[in-house]
């Protein structure tokens, strides 16, 4: 029983006063603003600035990635979404009615994140309809990962003020 006791006062299970909370909320919003539908933006990068090769292997990778996205949009996007709006409203629901914390943390890195799912998806059928190549492919996913970065700096924000405001209720009420 000690060790078990240890092992919950190292990793404090309380989420906004965690410091793996943290670590794992810049973790996903770094991740997802560097991988723009699949495609890590330093190939971006390298397409703009030196075209040829690189310029057909963005393309090349962000059909593959696009098509992809679509196909499973098309076979089991409706389950995906009845299992995501069924899975953030229970986690809402626990969280903020129930007052569970570890819920209130996961809704606040999956409601926004569900966000950037559904981005992802209009910017991989916009590309499909137009057939974006070369810098039209390019200025949309620059627009895509602005778009990101805008929803995770929106969600970092309300999560370290629901974080502090959850961090001083506790440390005023006791508990």
């Amino acid at each position: 029983m000690d060790l078990y006791l240890t092992i919950f006062e190292i990793i404090d299970m309380r989420s906004f006063s965690n410091l793996w909370f943290w670590i794992m909320l810049a973790v996903v919003w770094s991740s997802a603003s560097h991988w723009v539908l699949g495609v890590p933006w330093d190939m971006v990068q390298r397409a703009r600035r030196q075209g040829g090769q690189a310029e057909q292997d963005l393309e090349d990778i962000a059909r593959i990635n696009v098509n992809r996205l679509l196909y499973i949009a098309r076979i089991s996007g409706l389950w995906i979404l009845a299992f995501s709006c069924f899975l953030l409203s229970g986690l809402a629901m626990l969280g903020f009615v129930y007052r569970v914390e570890f819920a209130q943390a996961l809704f606040l890195l999956g409601f926004p994140m569900s966000l950037v799912g559904l981005l992802s998806l209009s910017t991989a059928r916009l590309i499909e309809a137009e057939g974006s190549a070369g810098a039209v492919l390019r200025r949309r996913l620059f627009r895509h990962r602005l778009y990101t970065q805008a929803i995770g700096t929106v969600a970092i924000f309300v999560t370290a003020l629901w974080g502090m405001y959850q961090n001083l209720s506790i440390g005023v009420l006791g508990g």
